[in-house]
């Protein structure tokens, strides 16, 4: 980060953290389903405020605007801010990223950020968007864990971008992987105990 201060200057990389935690952080999950009428997403399945748990509520477009709405704050906030440079659009993208996993508004407590990380993979390099879906479809395909998936998809990643000379933005994913493994744990737990739900079961 000191590296991106230096080269951006100290007033545009605030700026660039503050209009992507801010992006970042808008609750779209509790905010649509709300809207809906169907109440406080956190106060069921898992409390999660993503897509996975909207769907939960048993509205398959609510989760499936949800998902595409957290997505696009990530492209978003990266893809204006690369306007400035792409280590802007970096900023701007790990603060989305961050503002999703820890909104301000919701006590810390937000998604896991499976959909903001696409989104800002999106706004800073769009093919590799190809690679993660690719990855995902593959590990779906053979195991039927949709969080199985997503988390190889989100090692796959950082090694292609940082393998195609991607440097700093392959870094930005390496980290990004990392948080998104932590967040996941609970699920880890659950696949290395078989006890996970597959696609396609309920619960």
């Amino acid at each position: 980060m000191g590296n991106f201060i230096w080269q951006l200057g100290p007033g545009l990389t605030l700026g660039s953290l503050v209009f992507g935690y801010l992006l970042g952080s808008i609750p779209f999950g509790l905010i649509l389903t709300r809207m809906a009428g169907l109440g406080d997403v956190r106060a069921i399945g898992s409390g999660n405020i993503g897509a996975t748990n909207v769907l939960r509520t048993g509205n398959k477009k609510l989760a499936a605007a949800t998902l595409l709405l957290d997505a696009l704050k990530g492209t978003a906030a990266a893809a204006i801010a690369s306007r400035w440079g792409i280590e802007a659009g970096i900023a701007a993208g790990f603060a989305a990223f961050l503002g999703h996993l820890f909104p301000i508004w919701l006590g810390f407590k937000g998604g896991k950020g499976i959909a903001t990380y696409i989104g800002v993979l999106l706004g800073l390099v769009p093919v590799m968007v190809l690679v993660f879906a690719g990855v995902w479809l593959v590990v779906a395909k053979f195991s039927r864990y949709s969080s199985l998936s997503a988390l190889v998809a989100t090692l796959v990643v950082p090694v292609v971008l940082l393998a195609t000379g991607h440097g700093e933005i392959g870094l930005l994913f390496v980290v990004m992987t990392i948080i998104t493994w932590i967040k996941h744990r609970a699920n880890i737990q659950r696949l290395l105990a078989g006890t996970e739900s597959r696609i396609g079961e309920k619960g």
